[in-house]
């Protein structure tokens, strides 16, 4: 992974545009996630099967005895200054409104937020459908929360981080990506509702296999636009199946259900969309029971079925990511593969025999390469802690 900041080597970057002394620095962290099945249910109130990943985004930050907040990140030149005391409104269309919308919502609570020093850094690749801008949201809202003593529980921040992007940057997300940042615990996956919050902590037991994610590098531009397409799509056919059945998301349909009703909905195309979210949530509890018996190849199976459906019913993936998948289901010892994320570019999560772990990422890159005109990344992934404090500056306490 490129961009492993050491702390010491952020303070002192802190330091060098703030001044003042490491003593007064507080520092937070909220990791990446990667999906490991169950792929846009989410917002759908469907069930999803995350984990938190071992790299995330740093957040340095000393609170000053003014009503500035400025914003400096390792990662992007942007920078900016707001006053605290006034109401938050958008800077653009830069990275700098996810920790503004969390401040934002956090202003609508009526809590008063105090001038601050920030300093992001983060090593979640780019546009990689990892989860960079929950992460960012997360570490805000811990450190402010933390720092200013609001009392908001993790589920609570949650929450709000997922409004911050639905209502302050215009992404219509589910609840996942926030949930799995701020609930994730190291060598496990969280099997969530999305629609009641119920969760469970499943032990992730790979043995001998590894979790291999591979970055596409693809710019996504269509993520956006489509997610948000997709999103209405879904909400159609929530209206058109009420003369079947009084449901509140497509989750709430049964695959008898899908069989019984499906002619209610008007679009094929939107025909497909449902089929697509009614069996991914069955693979989503296969797969969790599965993994419960540590059956990995089963699981595996799961997965390529899984990015089958987004490709073929919900049609979020795109070339590269499908070369990606083909070419993984090549090598003996790879137990599964699928986009996971928005789609359109980003990442795929393999699992894949960790002694052959090397072929698999010297054979799928240069195939890419030679497919696509594109370097791949790949990089193993660790499932890490969720949000968390590092270090509290005695200032702030």
């Amino acid at each position: 992974m490129e961009n492993n900041w050491d702390l010491k080597s952020l303070t002192d970057e802190f330091i060098g545009h703030y001044g003042g002394s490491k003593e007064s620095i507080s520092v937070f962290f909220a990791p990446g996630r990667v999906n490991l099945i169950g792929e846009h249910t989410d917002y759908n109130g469907g069930y999803v099967f995350p984990c938190s990943l071992h790299f995330g985004t740093y957040l340095l930050l000393r609170k000053i005895h003014y009503s500035t907040i400025t914003f400096k990140s390792k990662n992007a030149p942007m920078t900016a200054q707001v006053c605290s005391a006034k109401p938050i409104t958008p800077v653009g269309n830069t990275w700098i409104n996810y920790p503004l919308g969390v401040m934002n919502e956090f202003q609508k609570r009526g809590f008063n937020i105090s001038g601050y020093n920030l300093l992001f850094a983060g090593n979640i690749p780019n546009s990689a459908g990892l989860s960079s801008s929950a992460s960012i949201e997360m570490v805000t809202a811990l450190a402010l929360n933390t720092l200013e003593k609001y009392g908001l529980n993790t589920i609570e921040l949650v929450r709000l981080c997922q409004r911050a992007e639905n209502e302050f940057v215009g992404m219509k997300c589910g609840i996942m990506d926030q949930f799995a940042v701020g609930m994730g615990k190291k060598e496990h996956a969280i099997f969530l509702n999305c629609f009641t919050l119920e969760y469970d902590l499943v032990p992730v037991k790979l043995g001998d296999f590894s979790l291999i994610i591979t970055n596409t590098n693809k710019q996504r531009r269509l993520a956006d636009s489509k997610y948000n397409e997709r999103r209405a799509q879904c909400e159609r056919a929530v209206s058109d199946l009420q003369p079947y059945k009084e449901i509140r998301n497509l989750s709430e349909l049964s695959p008898y259900d899908l069989q019984q009703a499906s002619h209610l909905i008007g679009s094929s195309t939107v025909r497909k969309r449902v089929k697509h979210v009614v069996t991914e949530n069955q693979r989503v509890l296969s797969a969790v029971d599965v993994l419960r018996k540590n059956d990995l190849v089963q699981f595996g199976r799961l997965m390529f079925e899984s990015h089958q459906s987004l490709k073929e019913d919900y049609e979020v993936s795109c070339f590269e990511l499908d070369t990606l998948v083909e070419e993984a289901a090549k090598i003996p010892g790879v137990a599964g593969c699928r986009m996971t994320g928005a789609g359109f570019g980003g990442c795929t999560v393999s699992l894949v025999k960790t002694g052959l772990a090397d072929r698999f990422i010297s054979t799928v890159g240069e195939i890419y390469k030679i497919k696509t005109g594109l370097d791949a990344t790949f990089f193993k992934a660790e499932i890490g802690n969720g949000a968390r404090q590092i270090r509290i500056g005695p200032r702030s306490n």
